[in-house]
């Protein structure tokens, strides 16, 4: 199974996939238009999610960061003025720094991404979407800001009045994400942010294109008209789409062949050519989430 990945919600159903698959059948592609470097270290959040998320040791009340994890460092370098910006872990920043190592020493953020699954113990594929650097800009009436700063920073408060992905024009996915696409799986797009988790992924030349050719399977990551989590609903607005599933369905329209909505949700959704279902999408512990990935995987298959 391959999924298409930001740093919230899909990580949940990556979660609940582990319990009912082979970590050799999941290969998830992520999102790496909210990289950043901090300190002299690169931080792939999305992708250090999934990581964890795989090897076991995620945060999972917070969705990010190590269970457990000090931040004696980070402590440390405020004393000594250095404002990160962000709480970043001891043992996080231990994978920050071996990334940033990596690329220093020649390699690619696909190549790298690799090393450090596999010193976790990681025995799924994750493939960063693109090794080439793309940054989500926020416009707000302050002026610009990276995602970083927006929601970590200003706790995503200022008014968003657009948004757009530097350096996507130039960035390419790579082999490994293509070949993943057309390899005949099905594809599941997550319950992360359409607009600033998957709205990267599906910007890089070609994916569409190879979304349309494949069996594609999208969970709306949003019930009536609020979204379970972050600032989703802000940035549909600021580009004009209506916050509901219905909304999520006109981002995915073109290529989607199955739309999940949740049980809750009271809209009454038309898929066109795609087919639309139901169920409990909400995933508030590790059993709900196996629940929702043995729905998956039977309705993926019919």
């Amino acid at each position: 199974m391959i999924l298409l990945s930001g740093g919230t919600g899909t990580p949940k159903l990556i979660q609940g996939l582990m319990q009912i698959l082979s970590p050799e059948d999941i290969t998830v592609i992520v999102n790496t238009a909210d990289d950043t470097w901090v300190s002299g270290n690169l931080i792939s959040p999305d992708v250090d999610t999934v990581l964890y998320t795989l090897a076991g040791i995620i945060d999972d009340s917070r969705w990010w960061g190590i269970r457990n994890d000090t931040f004696r460092t980070h402590e440390q370098l405020r004393l000594l003025g250095h404002d990160e910006g962000m709480m970043i872990g001891d043992l996080d920043r231990a994978t920050h720094i071996q990334r940033g190592e990596l690329i220093r020493g020649g390699m690619n953020l696909t190549e790298a991404t690799s090393v450090i699954g596999k010193r976790l113990g990681v025995r799924s594929k994750v493939l960063p979407m693109s090794n080439d650097p793309v940054s989500t800009i926020i416009e707000t009436p302050d002026g610009e800001m990276g995602f970083q700063r927006f929601w970590v920073g200003m706790r995503g408060e200022p008014e968003v009045l657009g948004i757009r992905f530097e350096g996507i024009e130039a960035a390419k996915p790579t082999p490994e994400v293509i070949d993943a696409l057309t390899s005949g799986d099905v594809v599941v797009i997550g319950p992360s942010n359409p607009i600033t988790s998957i709205g990267p992924i599906l910007a890089l030349d070609g994916i569409r294109d190879c979304l349309r050719d494949a069996n594609v399977l999208a969970i709306s990551p949003i019930i009536g008209d609020e979204p379970v989590s972050g600032p989703a609903g802000k940035f549909m607005r600021a580009l004009g789409y209506e916050v509901s599933s219905r909304g999520v369905l006109e981002l995915y329209a073109d290529f989607v062949d199955l739309f999940i909505y949740d049980v809750r949700d009271r809209s009454e959704l038309e898929g066109g050519r795609c087919r639309v279902i139901r169920t409990d999408t909400l995933m508030t512990d590790p059993g709900k989430a196996k629940a929702l990935a043995e729905f998956i995987r039977e309705v993926s298959c019919n």
